[in-house]
C-alpha cells in the first residue's frame, strides 16, 4: 500500500527478482492460466459491471487489464442497484477445446459460465449450468486423458445453511449440462481443525487429481492441498501454506500455472481489510511422502515469500493495472466498473 506522494507500487525490482504482491490492489480470488508464452488472470468482480477483468502478462509479475468477459450482469433487475454480498464470486478461468472458459458460482442463482475464441472475446451470455442458492466457487476440469469432464465446487452458508464442504459432478464436454446429482467429495467437517473450505481450484497431475482449496477463513486461513486417484476421491489433505512467521495473513485460495520451462508458480490473494484483496506469487515445487507420492510445496517451504526470483520469460517493460485516469476524449479507461449495470 503506497502512501500519498509515494510513487505507484512496482513489483518487478528491475535485477531478476520480483517483491510480493505482484498486484496491489483489489483483486479478489485470482486465477491463472498460461496459454502459449501468455499468461491470463481473472477474479471476483462480485456486483460490479462490468465484470470478470481480463489481466496479461508475459512473466506473472508485470500485468495489464485487456478487457472484461462480462459486459452485464443477469437477470439486469437483480443488479440495477450497488451489492457486494452477489454476483460473481471466485471464477476459474481455462483454456479448453481452442477456447477460454470461465465458470462461477452466483450465491442466488447458482453455477454459470462463459467462453469465446480469444481472451477479447466476442464471450457467450452467462449459460446457467447448476441451478440453486448458494453455489459459490465452481471450477470445471477436462481431462484430456480420459476425454471425461467434471466440475467442484463450494457452498455458501448464508443462502444454502451449510459450508465447508465440496461437491463434484461429472459434467458433460461442452460444459453444457452435469451427468449427476453430485456428491460431496471433501467434508470439511470430518478434517479435525478446517473449517470455511471453500475455494476449489481442480487440476489433473502425475495420475492424481488435485484439489486445491483454501480453508480457515479469508483473514487467518491457509492453502490445502487434496489428492484421489479417483475424481469422487477419497481425498488425502495437507496444508501447503500458511502465514509462519511472515507478516502475509490469510495467503491462500488462488492458481498453479507451469510455465514453458517447466517451472511451477502459485498466484493467491492476501486480505489487507477495506483495501481489499491483493496478489501475492509464489514459487511452487513438488516433492515425495514417505510412499513415494506426489505433494506440492508452496513458497519458501510452505510461508510466503516476500522477494524471489522471477519466472523464467523473456525480458520486458514493467507493467501494472491502471489506477488513476487522465480521461481522454472524456471517457472513462477500462479499470473503472460500477457498483451495478
Amino acid at each position: 500500500m503506497n502512501a500519498p506522494g509515494d510513487r505507484p507500487w512496482t513489483p518487478d525490482l528491475g535485477d531478476g527478482t520480483y517483491r510480493n504482491p505482484v498486484l496491489n490492489a483489489d483483486w479478489s480470488d485470482p486465477d491463472v492460466i498460461r496459454v502459449g508464452d501468455d499468461y491470463y488472470l481473472t477474479a471476483s468482480s462480485f456486483g460490479r459491471a462490468p465484470g470478470l477483468p481480463l489481466l496479461h502478462s508475459r512473466d506473472l509479475v508485470n500485468w495489464t487489464l485487456v478487457g472484461h468477459a462480462l459486459e452485464r450482469l443477469t437477470p439486469e433487475a437483480d443488479f440495477t442497484v450497488p451489492r457486494q454480498d452477489c454476483g460473481v464470486w471466485a471464477p476459474a478461468l481455462r483454456h479448453h477445446a481452442g477456447r477460454f472458459w470461465i465458470f462461477w458460482g452466483d450465491p442466488d442463482q447458482g453455477v454459470l459460465q462463459v467462453n469465446a475464441p480469444g481472451i477479447e472475446g466476442p464471450w457467450t451470455v452467462p449459460h446457467l449450468l447448476k441451478p440453486g442458492r448458494g453455489l459459490i466457487d465452481a471450477c470445471p476440469l477436462w481431462d484430456e486423458e480420459t476425454g471425461e469432464a467434471y466440475l467442484v465446487h463450494g457452498w455458501a452458508r448464508s443462502r444454502a445453511g451449510v459450508k465447508n464442504r465440496l461437491t463434484g459432478h461429472r459434467m458433460g464436454p461442452d460444459g453444457r449440462t452435469l451427468l449427476d446429482e453430485g456428491r460431496i467429495v471433501v467434508d470439511g467437517d470430518r478434517l479435525p481443525g478446517w473449517f470455511t473450505l471453500e475455494g476449489p481450484k481442480l487440476y489433473r497431475h502425475d495420475g492424481w487429481f488435485w484439489i486445491l482449496a483454501p480453508a480457515g477463513s479469508v483473514e487467518t486461513g491457509w492453502q490445502g492441498a487434496f489428492r484421489a486417484r479417483s475424481f469422487f476421491g477419497p481425498y488425502e489433505e495437507r496444508v501447503v501454506l500458511e502465514q509462519g512467521r511472515t507478516d502475509v495473513n490469510g495467503p491462500h485460495q488462488g492458481g498453479w500455472v507451469r510455465t514453458p520451462q517447466g517451472e511451477d508458480w502459485f498466484l493467491h490473494f492476501q486480505s489487507r481489510g477495506a483495501y481489499g484483496r491483493v496478489v501475492h506469487l509464489q514459487p511452487m515445487r513438488w516433492t515425495t511422502d514417505e510412499q513415494g507420492r506426489p505433494w506440492p510445496v508452496l513458497g519458501d517451504d510452505g510461508a510466503p515469500v516476500a522477494v524471489h526470483r522471477k519466472p523464467q520469460a523473456p525480458p520486458g517493460p514493467p507493467a501494472a493495472p491502471a489506477t488513476d485516469d487522465d480521461f481522454p476524449g472524456g471517457g472513462f479507461g477500462r479499470q473503472w466498473p460500477w457498483g451495478a449495470n
